[in-house]
């Protein structure tokens, strides 16, 4: 391989792409293996390229294409594939829904290599069919192959990237508050909990409104149980109150609370737990009144059978505040980018 003057290079094959950015187009102009032509010597300067690189690469180099091809076997992911290479990268492509899982201290370990770049959607992020899920190149043209070597013994040992499919679940609903049981007031959440559960795959087996109750409300959790429900959500009774009993009645349900109350707003009091293989969400009255709360956030989660531990819900913090913009963009945003 050798780096000559675009003069000298006719006949030649080129090693590498060459990229140009005019009005309305930007791309490879020359593809790699391109000989050089007489004619295209004026449209190289026009695009600022006195010199290119011809030739073979030396055995212990290895081309920016090559590393993306070799990258992306390193990273297969189930339900996605890739585009490319093209300007000397990849591009991974969502063929389904689904949330997107990054392995973020392997990614880092890999980004550290010295010449390879990978860049991802968020950790956790909920991506729909045909997202652009990830990008993979080498910054310079080439660079050795120890590089790409290290980085696919990494991805031997640990997977990088998961899209998680969502599953099917049967949902039991149960509403409390005396407020709503003996009608005082109408109930507003059936009518949100069925907008957002049916982008999810599965059915709500029933909403149960409760009194402000505990027997009441866990014997209303059992029937739900009883019926086939394998996902239960709570609303009503969240906060501090001495009268709020949700909490107390999800403990005496014999439910394992991994956490009440998060580091997120709006969504501080929500309640994650489980009873046995049951995911349980308590969901605080901030979901009837906004777009996107902490209920949204963590639903991929739920639904791709992934159990939610401590530490995660301690993570919200991180991208924790919502912006409340005018007009919501979630999830094409900084909340719940944890």
């Amino acid at each position: 391989m050798e780096k000559i003057k675009v003069e000298d290079a006719v006949g030649k094959a080129l090693c590498h792409d060459l990229t140009a950015m005019v009005p309305g187009f930007k791309g490879a102009l020359f593809k790699r293996g391109h000989v050089i032509e007489e004619k295209d010597i004026p449209t190289l300067l026009d695009i600022g390229k006195k010199t290119v690189y011809v030739g073979d690469f030396p055995e212990d180099l290895l081309h920016e294409e090559d590393c993306a091809i070799r990258l992306s076997m390193a990273v297969q992911v189930e339900g996605a594939h890739y585009e490319g290479p093209s300007e000397g990268k990849v591009l991974l492509i969502a063929d389904r829904r689904g949330m997107l899982r990054v392995n973020t201290g392997l990614l880092e370990q890999i980004n550290r290599i010295g010449d390879i770049t990978i860049t991802t959607l968020p950790d956790h992020y909920r991506a729909e069919a045909g997202a652009r899920l990830a990008s993979m190149r080498i910054v310079p043209l080439f660079t050795e192959k120890k590089q790409i070597e290290e980085a696919e013994r990494l991805c031997d040992e640990n997977k990088l990237l998961r899209l998680l499919p969502y599953r099917e679940l049967t949902v039991g609903v149960i509403v409390t508050g005396s407020e709503i049981y003996h009608g005082r007031i109408k109930d507003r959440f059936e009518s949100v909990v069925r907008k957002k559960l049916a982008y999810y795959p599965g059915k709500i087996a029933g909403i149960k409104i409760c009194d402000d109750d505990t027997e009441m409300i866990i014997n209303a959790a059992k029937e739900h149980i009883d019926s086939g429900a394998d996902f239960l959500i709570f609303t009503g009774g969240m906060s501090v109150d001495p009268d709020d009993l949700t909490p107390g009645a999800v403990k005496k349900l014999g439910a394992d609370i991994i956490r009440y109350g998060v580091p997120s707003q709006p969504g501080n009091m929500t309640l994650v737990a489980y009873l046995g293989d049951i995911p349980i969400l308590g969901v605080p009255g901030a979901a009837i009144s906004l777009p996107t709360t902490m209920f949204d956030v963590l639903l991929p989660q739920i639904y791709t059978g992934e159990r939610f531990t401590k530490d995660d819900l301690i993570r919200l913090g991180n991208g924790g505040l919502c912006q409340m913009c005018k007009e919501c963009h979630y999830p094409n945003c900084t909340f719940g980018r944890y």
